[in-house]
């Protein structure tokens, strides 16, 4: 199997630049793990970042970045497929692969192989939830006990509509369950580094960028968004900022309101992230925690020397 870099956070924690600057000295391009970032013109509220991409001068090559239009439908298998297209890119000219993000549930596709995405959609099903609390919800997937249980992205309701709907598929039809976790395969032999600053720095950090990206054009963005022509009732399916700063740009939400609901939804995303991280490791997937008191250059060299070690090895 070809060997995989992997470095993974929550937001905020810098997982970003530490994967540019590990890229640089390995010839390496990164392929980007994050079911947003995938869309044109959702730059600031994805927290692309682009200017990381450039290290002491020289353009780092990024892939799934940019790939899609607004509103133009994308999951889980469509990103397997193309980070299998772009790893093989990479590879077969030589650069190293260093795929960077914190969509939990897309590295675990990748690491895992689990397709739960061919479950059918079920529309009777969502229909029925549709009128439950998010509590409610929350409850009724805690009480379904399947393989998906420990998986299960469930920070939006549509995404805990959706996580309930697989689960009683799975419940409903244990064969095919069975199939899933035997079925599963990857072509990657990954090592897995994570960054997980202290609660209290992370929790500053995103307070500083939050205000940072309202102040420099997240606004607009949702602006320029809502008049190319996507709905407001779509655009807050895009995350966290687009659903609050839509509800403030179309009068729902005042600033402060906005301001301090998205705030507060941001740190909980993070925890939950974090989350997911720890499940992953619970079912298998061995994760360096790298040490936040070392210095970046100090975890730069540690990644390398482990990645040199690791491929010579496999």
């Amino acid at each position: 199997m070809n060997p995989l870099l992997i470095i993974l956070g929550p937001t905020a924690s810098g997982k970003t630049h530490l994967a540019n600057q590990v890229a640089t000295r390995i010839n390496g391009e990164i392929l980007s793990v994050d079911s947003r970032q995938v869309y044109r013109g959702m730059n600031i509220g994805t927290g692309k970042d682009l200017e990381e991409y450039v290290v002491d001068g020289r353009q780092i090559l990024y892939h799934l970045i940019d790939i899609l239009d607004a509103g133009d439908k994308y999951n889980v298998n469509l990103f397997q497929q193309d980070f299998q297209t772009s790893f093989l890119d990479i590879t077969n000219r030589d650069k190293v692969p260093v795929a960077c993000g914190g969509t939990g549930f897309y590295f675990y596709a990748l690491l895992k192989g689990h397709a739960y995405t061919d479950i059918p959609v079920d529309e009777k099903l969502r229909e029925e939830l549709e009128e439950i609390s998010n509590e409610d919800l929350l409850s009724l997937f805690n009480k379904l006990v399947s393989s998906y249980q420990n998986l299960a992205d469930t920070s939006t309701r549509k995404r805990l509509i959706r996580a309930i709907e697989i689960s009683t598929f799975l419940v409903q039809n244990p064969e095919k369950e069975i199939l899933l976790q035997t079925g599963s395969a990857t072509i990657y032999n990954p090592i897995v580094f994570g960054l997980n600053p202290p609660a209290e720095i992370r929790r500053e950090r995103i307070s500083q960028r939050l205000d940072y990206r309202l102040k420099n054009g997240l606004i607009e963005e949702v602006e320029s968004l809502l008049k190319s022509g996507i709905s407001a009732e779509s655009l807050i399916y895009y995350g966290l900022e687009y659903k609050y700063v839509t509800q403030y740009v179309t009068g729902l939400l005042s600033y402060e309101e906005m301001h301090k609901r998205l705030e507060t939804e941001i740190h909980r995303f993070a925890k939950r992230q974090m989350t997911f991280f720890r499940k992953m490791e619970k079912d298998g997937i061995i994760i360096n925690w790298l040490d936040y008191n070392n210095t970046e250059e100090e975890n730069i060299k540690r990644i390398i020397m482990a990645y040199n070690s690791f491929t010579q090895n496999i």
